[in-house]
């Protein structure tokens, strides 16, 4: 499947999330990697993940040889989520946001 997604991380910091998630997660190893791509394969299947400047923006392309609903395809959702919309949104581990913005502040 394929899966684009636009982010204010940094290249740098949208591909070392995606390293340190994807690999806690799944049984996957670095095949390849460089400054703006990362690819990944295992048991589950293979995740390239290549990343570009859209002026402050970080576009995010991945595409899995997996189906949507497979075991791959939801963590590399997952990871998507966890990439922030806007500068100075805090996402990612340890943060005070949930995955796709749902907010521990405040509401029920």
């Amino acid at each position: 499947m394929k899966y684009v997604r636009m982010t204010s991380a940094s290249i740098r910091d949208a591909l070392g999330l995606a390293k340190e998630i994807l690999l806690e997660r799944l049984p996957l190893e670095v095949v390849s990697s460089d400054a703006h791509s990362l690819t990944l394969r295992g048991g589950d299947g293979t995740a390239k993940i290549h990343a570009h400047k859209h002026g402050l923006d970080t576009q995010i392309d991945v595409n899995t040889d997996q189906l949507r609903t497979s075991r791959l395809d939801n963590e590399v959702q997952y990871w998507l989520t966890m990439l922030p919309y806007q500068p100075g949104e805090l996402r990612g581990r340890g943060s005070p946001a949930l995955p796709a913005g749902l907010s521990r502040q405040g509401g029920t």
